[in-house]
C-alpha cells in the first residue's frame, strides 16, 4: 500500500493545483479509494437520484445523434421515391420506372460515410485539444451551413458534394456522444446512457421513416426538399442548449486542472446540500486522478498511434470490431428496409409504413435492451444478438429461393422477418456496441479510441454500401431476398469472434478494467475477477469462485 501512496502522490504532485483542491497527498490515495467503494455501492436508482443533471446533459448531447440517424435512412428511402427517382434518376426499360443507378447509390451513401470518417478522425484531435463543448458547437454551427447544400441541390454531383460535407459534422457528433456519456457519469448509468445513443439513432430513423411515408406519394419536388430541410430543426435549438453543458471532468483531469474537474463534476451532481456534493466531487476527481496516473505508468502517449501500442492493442481491436459488425451483420439490407421492401415486391407505400412499424421496434428493442444488459451483462447480449441475426438472414434468403418473385405471401414472409432483423439488432447488436466502445477504451485515449472504433465502422459502411446495391437493384444482380445468405454468413463470422475476443465488462470500474488488461486476462474470463485497484501485486486481482 504504501508503494502505491508513493507513486500516485508523486504524480499528483506534478498537478497543477492539486495540493490546493485536494489537502494532503495520501489523503488523495484515501479518497480515491473511497469514491472506487462508492461507486460499486451505487444502485441505478441511487445514482439517478443523485446525478440526475449528468443524465440531462447526457441526454441532450446524445441528441445530436438524431440527425445523422434521420440523414441515413433518408437518402437510402429516397431511392425508392418516386418524385426523387424520376428528377435526379434514369429510366429503366427493363422496369418501367425511373431508377437511381447502383453506381450513384453507392456515391451517396459513401459520401455521408467518408464525410463522417473525416469528422471522426479529426474529432480525435480537437476534442483531445479544445474539449468537447467547445468542439460540438462549432460542429452545430457547421451543419447549419452545410444543410443548404443537399436542400437546393438540382443535380446528382451537387448533392453528393452536400452529403459529404454534412458528413463531417456528424461523423464528430457520433464520435463524441458515446465518450461523453461515459466520462460524465457514474458506473451505474454508464451503460444505459451510451446505449441511449443508438435510442438516437433510432429516433432519428423513425422520425425520416414517419416523414418519408407522409411524402412517398408526393409527386413534386418538395416531397425530397422538405425531408431536407427538417434537418434544421435540431442543430439551432441544440446549440442555444448546449452552450449551458458542462465540459467533462476527465478532460479538464487530462489537462492538468482537477479544480475545474471538482466544479465541472459538482454540476453534474443533484443540488443537494452543498457540502456533500463538494466532498464526493472531491473523492471523484482524486480517483480519476488515480486512474490517469494508472494509465500514464502503463503508457504516457495519447496519439492515434499509441491505440496500437502494448496492451492499447486489444483494447483498439475490441472497439474496432465490435463496431464493424454493425454494418456486416446485415444493417445495408435490414437497417434502411424501405428499399429492400420496394425491391421484394411490396406496394411503395406499403413499403414506407412498413418501415415506420419497423423503426418503432427498433426505439422499443434499445429500451428493453437497458433491462437486458443490466441482467445477463454486454458479451452475452453481444454474442447471442449476432447468432439471431444470422438466423434471421438465412431464412429471408431460403424463403426467397423457395418463393417466386410474383408470390405475395413470399414477399411479405421476407418483409416479416426483416421487421424482426430490426428487432433483434437494436435488442442486442445495436445498443450494445455503444457501452462496449464507451467502456474498453482506456481513458486518456478514449477519445482517439472511439474515434477510430467510428472510422472503421464507416469504412466497412462503405464496403457493405458498395456490395449491398449491386447484390439488390434490378439494374444489377436483383438478387431480392437471397441478399440475406451473404450478410447472414458475414454476421456468423462476427459471431465466432465474438465467442473468442469479447470481454464481459459489466460491473468494472475503468482503473479496474485498466488492470484487467494490463494483466492480460483471458477474454472469457474477465467476468470472473474481482479488482481492487489499489492493492499491491497479485492481491490486485481475485478470482471469484
Amino acid at each position: 500500500m504504501a508503494t502505491e501512496k508513493n507513486d500516485t502522490a508523486e504524480a499528483v504532485d506534478t498537478l497543477e493545483d492539486a495540493p490546493r483542491t485536494f489537502g494532503t497527498l495520501d489523503k488523495t490515495f484515501d479518497l480515491a479509494k473511497h469514491a472506487n467503494n462508492e461507486e460499486h455501492n451505487l444502485t441505478l436508482r441511487e445514482a439517478l437520484r443523485q446525478y440526475p443533471r449528468a443524465v440531462m446533459w447526457s441526454i441532450l448531447l446524445s441528441t445530436s445523434i438524431i440527425m445523422e440517424g434521420y440523414d441515413i435512412v433518408l437518402m437510402s428511402s429516397f431511392f425508392a421515391q418516386p418524385a426523387f427517382s424520376e428528377h435526379f434518376g434514369t429510366y429503366d426499360p427493363g422496369t418501367g420506372k425511373y431508377q437511381i443507378t447502383a453506381s450513384w447509390q453507392n456515391g451517396l451513401s459513401n459520401a455521408v460515410s467518408v464525410g463522417t470518417m473525416v469528422g471522426a478522425f479529426a474529432n480525435g484531435y480537437f476534442t483531445h485539444k479544445f474539449g468537447y463543448r467547445k468542439v460540438l458547437l462549432a460542429s452545430l454551427c457547421l451543419i447549419t451551413v452545410f444543410i443548404f447544400i443537399p436542400f437546393f441541390a438540382v443535380n446528382l454531383p451537387m448533392l453528393l458534394v452536400g452529403e459529404f460535407l454534412c458528413g463531417i459534422p456528424w461523423g464528430f457528433f457520433a464520435t463524441m456522444a458515446p465518450a461523453y456519456a461515459s466520462e460524465i457519469c457514474p458506473m451505474a448509468l454508464r451503460g444505459h446512457l451510451t446505449v441511449y445513443v443508438n435510442l438516437c439513432w433510432a429516433f432519428g430513423q423513425l422520425i425520416s421513416a414517419g416523414v418519408q411515408a407522409g411524402f412517398s406519394e408526393n409527386p413534386t419536388q418538395w416531397a425530397y426538399r422538405i425531408p431536407f430541410a427538417i434537418q434544421w430543426a435540431w442543430p439551432i435549438p441544440l446549440f442555444a442548449v448546449l452552450w449551458f453543458a458542462p465540459e467533462s471532468p476527465w478532460y479538464y483531469v487530462r489537462i492538468n486542472r482537477p479544480d475545474l474537474a471538482e466544479k465541472s463534476l459538482a454540476r453534474l451532481g443533484s443540488a443537494g446540500p452543498s457540502g456533500r456534493m463538494k466532498t464526493s466531487a472531491r473523492e471523484a476527481v482524486a480517483m480519476m486522478i488515480h486512474t490517469n496516473e494508472l494509465e500514464k505508468r502503463v503508457d504516457e502517449g495519447t496519439s492515434y498511434l499509441d491505440c496500437f501500442r502494448g496492451v492499447e492493442l486489444r483494447r483498439t481491436e475490441i472497439v474496432c470490431m465490435a463496431f464493424a459488425a454493425q454494418p456486416f451483420c446485415g444493417s445495408s439490407m435490414g437497417g434502411t428496409p424501405t428499399y429492400f421492401f420496394v425491391q421484394a415486391g411490396l406496394p411503395n407505400t406499403i413499403s414506407f409504413q412498413m418501415s415506420c412499424g419497423g423503426l418503432g421496434l427498433a426505439a422499443l428493442g434499445t429500451i428493453i435492451a437497458w433491462w437486458l444488459m443490466q441482467h445477463l451483462g454486454r458479451r452475452t447480449l453481444y454474442l447471442w444478438g449476432l447468432g439471431l441475426l444470422t438466423a434471421i438472414l438465412l431464412t429471408v434468403g431460403f424463403i426467397s429461393v423457395g418463393t417466386s418473385s410474383a408470390s405475395v405471401a413470399g414477399n411479405y414472409a421476407q418483409a416479416t422477418m426483416m421487421l424482426l432483423w430490426l428487432f433483434v439488432y437494436y435488442l442486442t447488436v445495436g445498443p450494445i456496441c455503444y457501452a462496449i466502445i464507451g467502456e474498453t477504451s482506456s481513458t486518456r485515449l478514449r477519445t482517439k479510441s472511439v474515434c477510430l472504433s467510428r472510422i472503421v465502422y464507416y469504412a466497412a459502411q462503405i464496403v457493405c454500401n458498395v456490395v449491398n446495391p449491386y447484390m439488390l437493384n434490378p439494374t444489377a444482380g436483383d438478387w431480392k431476398g437471397k441478399t440475406g445468405f451473404f450478410w447472414g454468413g458475414m454476421a456468423f463470422l462476427f459471431f465466432v469472434w465474438t465467442w473468442f475476443r469479447l470481454p464481459e465488462m459489466r460491473g468494472k470500474t475503468f482503473e479496474e478494467l485498466d488492470i484487467l488488461f494490463a494483466r492480460g486476462v483471458g477474454t472469457r474470463e474477465f467476468g470472473g475477477y474481482r479488482v481492487d485497484a489499489y492493492a499491491e501485486g497479485d492481491a490486485a486481482l481475485r478470482k471469484v469462485e
